[in-house]
């Protein structure tokens, strides 16, 4: 069989072109799943906020959310295990408002609804923790402080004390929105063992 100099040449550029597009393709199947992994980072400081909020106060025990009168449940099994706290969450905003990084925010304003997954236990019969929240990023571990009525002080009264006026007044209209609600019964329930 004779080739000729065209189609061998033809044979190379192509054989150029498809090594081209198949390192094109595994290259960005590699990024794809980078960004997709189990660890991946939002790529935006909004959702960077969000998880950095939800990861503190589900590694944080209950007692540290600074809610008055809630005692979680304990573990029916023979040891005393220490049940999950489960958190969907939503950012109303953070200072400094012109942060273009993680490392840059200082304070976050949000609203948080927790749930202490002990096994088996339902959520309409867990202990929840809910309201508005502060989280000060410039302390470690993050600090985190929510808002309650006081003796002395009204709810509102004290939302506004602790809140920016721009964030209480979100805080007094807004709590999770329903995908995230609906992403937290999900996730209460697979720690619950439902």
């Amino acid at each position: 069989m004779m080739i000729s100099r065209a189609s061998l040449a033809r044979w190379y550029r192509n054989r150029f072109l498809w090594v081209a597009v198949i390192l094109a393709v595994t290259g960005g199947a590699v990024v794809l799943f980078r960004a997709t992994g189990p660890d991946a980072q939002p790529a935006d400081l909004q959702g960077q906020i969000v998880a950095r909020m939800r990861t503190t106060l589900e590694q944080s025990n209950p007692e540290q959310h600074q809610h008055a009168g809630h005692t979680a449940q304990q573990a029916t099994t023979g040891e005393q295990a220490k049940p999950a706290v489960i958190c969907g969450v939503r950012v109303y905003g953070h200072e400094p408002a012109g942060a273009t990084t993680l490392a840059e925010v200082r304070t976050v304003y949000g609203f948080h609804l927790c749930g202490v997954a002990g096994q088996g236990y339902p959520w309409d019969v867990a202990v929840k923790l809910a309201g508005p929240v502060i989280l000060d990023m410039s302390t470690e571990p993050v600090g985190i402080r929510v808002v309650e009525a006081t003796a002395d002080t009204k709810f509102v009264d004290r939302l506004r004390e602790m809140f920016p006026p721009k964030y209480a007044e979100v805080a007094l209209k807004e709590a999770l929105s329903d995908s995230e609600m609906a992403d937290l019964r999900r996730r209460y329930d697979a720690a619950a063992g439902l």
